[in-house]
């Protein structure tokens, strides 16, 4: 089942259980997907955006439910900042489960090896292929330092 087919069967079920939080949730992140699909018709790509899209979709909306309930908690609002966290949450059940430190590590080191890079002049190059081919699973700032410890000792 695709993503766009597991949202859409998730609102249903939001929609009979009568969940407000869940179906604004489902129909925040429909409406985001939907809004993709609209300007990757612009960019003349029939059809819509793609799984990394949706990917890369759905973590930033992650991030801003996280970063909304931490502005919300530092202002005291603890209702509003649990909702955000129960977004995110919501949010979360539809990216893959992310990568650990080790698994992280290890495709780093791949990468680097596969694309012979040889220095920080090469840093663009590995961070492009580890976007690509972990899209939504991967948390890229982790894995930028592993890149760049890994090309200083290269160089």
């Amino acid at each position: 089942m695709s993503i766009r087919e597991r949202i859409q069967s998730e609102l249903k079920a939001a929609m009979k259980a009568k969940d407000p939080v869940r179906l604004s949730t489902l129909r925040l992140i429909a409406a985001a997907i939907k809004d993709r699909d609209i300007a990757a018709r612009a960019e003349d790509r029939c059809g819509g955006c793609d799984h990394t899209e949706m990917m890369a979709i759905l973590q930033k909306l992650a991030k801003q439910r996280d970063e909304s309930a931490d502005t919300y908690e530092k202002a005291g609002r603890l209702d509003l900042a649990e909702r955000e966290r129960t977004e995110a949450e919501i949010v979360r059940e539809f990216l893959p489960k992310p990568m650990d430190e080790s698994e992280i590590d290890q495709a780093a080191r791949g990468v680097v090896d596969e694309l012979n890079a040889s220095g920080l002049k090469d840093m663009g190059k590995c961070m492009g292929a580890l976007k690509e081919r972990y899209a939504g699973r991967m948390d890229f700032a982790k894995a930028g330092a592993k890149v760049k410890s890994l090309l200083q000792e290269v160089a």
